[in-house]
């Protein structure tokens, strides 16, 4: 097990989430934790309905990220509870027992990924995946702290949805739609479960620090992320923020 945590001393970075029917702050958690689990390879029949959908019912663009239809699949799919047990196994011996059973859970693909973040419509989460394909050359990349992961089968990732990642070629440093050329196979399937931010465990093991905003300032009355007490986004192909009103 790998894990990764870069504190800034220059940026303070606040998302806003709904807990409940308010809106509660925390801070974003530089943490990233992976590790690659032994999980079989999907069938040949599954693996050709996957680039099935991803090429003509979705038609994944590059830097696309979408979700596929995950009843159908694991209908096919003998080895999904595997998969499942390697990535609760893992979870709770990070800490976190039972967390992965009341988790959402969606099979996702992307074909590479913009650089983004989910904090505007998962604040209150985490992010676990599990990338169920061969290794194409690509690496998901967190550019605020530097960590870069390669994606392999197996490779378990659980991160702060509001931390900017993009999954890029390995020998870059940026996204670029050039590098995932039509004719080559750049698609990666996941699993991707949603871990409740608030949970005890998970928050432990994200080092999150809540109700940071102080509360005598102006709060948001939607899910966002703020840099240095205000709204932010992040650059699609550096992965860097940037003032919503001044790029």
């Amino acid at each position: 097990m790998n894990s990764s945590s870069t504190a800034s001393t220059r940026d303070t970075l606040t998302s806003f989430f709904w807990s409940g029917d308010a809106i509660r702050s925390r801070r974003v958690s530089d943490i990233v934790l992976s590790d690659v689990l032994d999980v079989p390879m999907p069938s040949a029949s599954l693996l050709a309905d996957w680039q099935r959908e991803t090429s003509s019912r979705l038609v994944l663009e590059r830097g696309d990220v979408e979700e596929m239809p995950l009843a159908r699949a694991r209908a096919r799919w003998p080895d999904y509870r595997q998969c499942v047990k390697a990535v609760s196994d893992w979870t709770a011996a990070l800490g976190m027992p039972g967390v992965l059973a009341s988790s959402d859970v969606a099979l996702m693909a992307c074909r590479g990924a913009r650089y983004h973040h989910d904090g505007a419509q998962y604040g209150g989460a985490a992010f676990c995946n599990l990338f169920l394909s061969e290794d194409k050359g690509l690496d998901v990349h967190f550019p605020s702290t530097g960590r870069r992961i390669p994606l392999v089968r197996g490779t378990a990732v659980l991160f702060d949805t509001a931390q900017p990642h993009g999954v890029i070629q390995r020998h870059s440093d940026r996204f670029s739609a050039s590098d995932f050329a039509p004719e080559r196979d750049f698609v990666q399937i996941f699993l991707t479960w949603e871990l409740p931010i608030e949970d005890s465990n998970v928050a432990r093991a994200l080092e999150m620090a809540f109700d940071v905003a102080c509360s005598t300032e102006p709060q948001p009355d939607e899910e966002q992320v703020w840099l240095n007490g205000a709204p932010a986004a992040v650059s699609p192909e550096t992965g860097r923020w940037y003032a919503v009103d001044a790029r």
